[in-house]
């Protein structure tokens, strides 16, 4: 016997939820308006950011180009290889982006130059300041806009303190109770009960009872705020729920963090049942990437490849860590040969750095977890690591090119066309995307 992973009345709150918001078709195009450059700069002028973006702007036009190691390396592409995403993890605020845009930018004159990361991820919790004040939207800007990242990769953390209204407002429209602590100030937390954090256990796996709507609800605000539209899950009830919201919104995306454990394939089966439940009409899911555990051998991802094709599920795509730091797993951690073995396969990879594989200062995952405040007081140390991230990419990016396998970095990394993204090529062409 099947059970349904989402009850009626789990389905109606959920529902019950986008409404409030004005319905999928709402949330969508005020999605959509929310990414167009000049809405965001207009914006970012009136809360106090223009300088910076004015700055980013200028340092874009100093980045190094990948057709210049092209012309010098003449690399020879195989069309037989997967094509290799660069994805780099910590882009914690504006501030921090800012100082890592200074780096590259300073890269262009040395022997090492930097490219810039076609994916970001960033893990800072989606409090108040951070979404409405233009932190976020300032980040997204120069990562989106002026970078041209294919990807900005927020989190939302259900232990993040929030004004109490949020939870009275959500306890209103889906009739659910939330179990919550008074921080007074009149904010409260969702009070967490295994090995909770200030901000989630390990970035919100812990969710337990409907606080899966917690979560929801912040990447609802989130993405009509900001026109963010992409954002971490690493928990099984909240991906599930995430499916159901994003049926109807095509512009919504998630990404499985590799917290989830992904280890082997009966986890994979896992996620594919779970995307198959709650697929849209094109055969697309809300579910842009998992991120595949650490321990995973070359050969099972390669294996997990192949039954998300044999699935018939569309556009999603396979990340794996190539360096982690410390706190996130074994000391000198290192899947690069591993990425070559994927590759070579003609299996498409999405390599990603959460460490450039030396021990740096705030190279660990404390930088993720700190207050706003703290945040902004070794911004430039952050946004060194990050850079340090983003040159290692580089580094094994170049290597890539020489052995014959096509990368994709991002827009600002190249004087032409960046190459498009492998999972929704398919769908560009049939006008589904």
């Amino acid at each position: 016997m099947n059970y349904p992973l989402l009850s009626r009345n789990d389905q109606d709150a959920i529902d019950a939820l986008k409404d409030s918001y004005g319905g999928a078709s709402n949330i969508s195009s005020t999605l959509r308006e929310r990414r167009q450059t000049d809405t965001r700069k207009r914006i970012l002028d009136e809360k106090g950011f223009g300088e910076m973006i004015a700055d980013a702007e200028r340092l874009v036009q100093e980045f190094s180009k990948i057709e210049d190691f092209e012309q010098q390396a003449s690399p020879a592409y195989r069309t037989e290889y997967g094509i290799a995403t660069a994805q780099v993890s910590g882009f914690q605020g504006a501030a921090v982006t800012h100082r890592a845009m200074q780096r590259m930018a300073e890269s262009a004159e040395s022997t090492e130059t930097c490219w810039v990361p076609s994916e970001f991820i960033s893990v800072v919790a989606l409090s108040e300041n951070y979404v409405y004040s233009g932190d976020l939207l300032a980040t997204l800007t120069m990562a989106e806009n002026i970078m041209g990242a294919s990807k900005f990769c927020s989190t939302n953390l259900i232990g993040c303190p929030l004004p109490s209204e949020r939870f009275a407002r959500l306890e209103r429209v889906t009739g659910k109770s939330f179990e919550t602590r008074d921080l007074g100030d009149g904010t409260e937390q969702i009070i967490l009960k295994n090995m909770g954090t200030a901000f989630g256990n390990l970035g919100g796996v812990e969710v337990a009872n409907d606080n899966h709507l917690v979560y929801l609800d912040g990447v609802i605000r989130a993405a009509m705020e900001t026109g963010n539209d992409f954002f971490l899950n690493p928990s099984w009830s909240s991906i599930v729920a995430a499916c159901y919201l994003g049926r109807d919104i095509p512009n919504l995306q998630f990404k499985i963090s590799m917290l989830l454990s992904t280890q082997n394939l009966m986890q994979f089966r896992m996620l594919l049942n779970i995307m198959a439940e709650y697929l849209r009409d094109d055969k697309t899911t809300p579910i842009y990437e998992v991120n595949i555990g650490n321990g995973v051998s070359p050969e099972n991802f390669i294996r997990c490849a192949e039954e998300l094709g044999q699935s018939g599920i569309k556009g999603v795509s396979l990340a794996a860590h190539l360096r982690i730091n410390p706190d996130l797993g074994m000391p000198d951690f290192d899947w690069t040969e591993h990425a070559f073995t994927v590759l070579e396969s003609g299996t498409d990879l999405t390599f990603k750095y959460e460490s450039d594989g030396t021990s740096r200062e705030l190279d660990t995952m404390e930088a993720y977890f700190m207050s706003e405040d703290e945040r902004a007081q070794v911004a430039d140390k952050i946004g060194d690591v990050i850079y340090y991230k983003s040159l290692r990419a580089s580094k094994d990016g170049r290597e890539m090119m020489r052995r014959g396998i096509r990368t994709r970095f991002g827009a600002a990394s190249y004087r032409g066309d960046a190459p498009a993204d492998p999972t929704h090529a398919e769908l560009e062409l049939a006008g589904a995307d």
